[in-house]
């Protein structure tokens, strides 16, 4: 059993209702087009979140090579997303925006409003002292840009991937027991209880509300740590108004932020551990209980698994056993047989861009 290692937020899930419409976003505005896989089939092992139902689904997973985590774009296939029956506000349950970093938060905002992109106001500093913005994409979600300071390489996009969520929560002592002991973020950057004026342009943002803005001390380690880099996890508990949750009475894959994943190594020992502090898998793909044994993913394989905090927001698992890097050619990354805590080589991560994804009339 191997020792548990996080290397850092693999992706944050989109649902959607179509899912080239959204990647063509996301990619001419995030510059996610390092196509990872992309996968029409069942979702058969999912039946807890999917109403007790193999759902059909298509979904296609990209990343930006300057760095970040990736996006997991998900569209139900044979039914209809189901939107949230109410307007969800900044506090309510679950992940409310996606945290994406750039260089320059002031020259990434000139250059989306030159792009047509739904701002939703000017910079403004937060309770750390750094001016942020927040924006809109076509479909409803909630995007943070901020500045980030690790980067993996220069493409001269306005962003590099996801840094980060903005999660609402009940209680933020008890959310630590996931966030900051299994996940590892055990350095705050701030917390504050106060009204803010960053916040104020986004739907709930004028109540009274506890922010902490959590970070992890020790850098992270393994094969894609490199490109995955360090990021931020925002707790945000509500402390005038009762907070919904954001996927009441829908399923996992409807519209929204659907899950925060993080790449990991050491799936059994993680499993124990998670056990043991009251937050036990709710999901497990190795349903045969084999070391060996890969789920896959379109083009890649692992081992995947999921818990929920303590208010049901899903945090997923990924163990990733095989990486595509030409599939004409049949040339794959094997992360099975590498010292875990070893970086991938530089060439090898940037090899990716042969699966880049380029769209026309963006």
């Amino acid at each position: 059993m191997g020792e548990k290692i996080i290397s850092g937020i693999q992706q944050i899930g989109i649902g959607i209702d179509d899912v080239w419409k959204a990647w063509r976003w996301y990619n001419r505005i995030f510059g996610t087009d390092i196509r990872v896989f992309e996968d029409k089939t069942t979702a058969n092992l999912m039946l807890r979140y999917t109403g007790g139902v193999p759902q059909k689904r298509h979904a296609a997973l990209a990343f930006n090579l300057q760095g970040g985590g990736g996006f997991e774009i998900w569209q139900y296939t044979d039914r209809k997303p189901m939107e949230a029956d109410f307007d969800v506000r900044l506090g309510d349950l679950g992940i409310f925006a996606a945290k994406v970093k750039c260089r320059d938060v002031h020259d990434t905002y000139r250059q989306y409003a030159s792009m047509d992109v739904d701002l939703l106001g000017p910079p403004k500093k937060g309770p750390d002292g750094h001016e942020t913005f927040f924006l809109k994409d076509p479909f409803g979600n909630l995007f943070q840009v901020m500045q980030g300071n690790h980067w993996y390489k220069n493409e001269k996009k306005p962003t590099g991937g996801a840094y980060g969520a903005v999660i609402g929560v009940t209680d933020i002592e008890e959310s630590r027991k996931v966030y900051t002991d299994i996940l590892g973020y055990d350095q705050v950057i701030y917390d504050q209880y106060s009204r803010f004026d960053d916040l104020s342009v986004v739907p709930g943002g004028d109540h009274s509300l506890r922010r902490v803005l959590l970070t992890h001390s020790q850098p992270r380690e393994g094969g894609f740590s490199p490109l995955l880099g360090d990021s931020r996890i925002e707790l945000v508990q509500v402390g005038d108004r009762k907070p919904e949750k954001i996927y009441r009475n829908r399923y996992w894959g409807d519209p929204g932020f659907i899950h925060l994943c993080f790449d990991v190594h050491g799936m059994e020992q993680l499993k124990q551990e998670c056990a043991g502090s009251g937050y036990a898998f709710t999901i497990d793909s190795n349903v045969r209980q084999e070391d060996s044994h890969s789920f896959d993913m379109g083009d890649a394989a692992g081992h995947f698994s999921y818990i929920e905090d303590p208010d049901g927001t899903l945090i997923e698992f990924v163990e990733t056993h095989r990486v595509p890097i030409l599939k004409k050619l049949g040339w794959y990354i094997n992360l099975k047989k590498r010292d875990p805590k070893k970086p991938l080589p530089n060439w090898l991560i940037k090899a990716m861009s042969l699966n880049r994804v380029k769209f026309r009339n963006k």
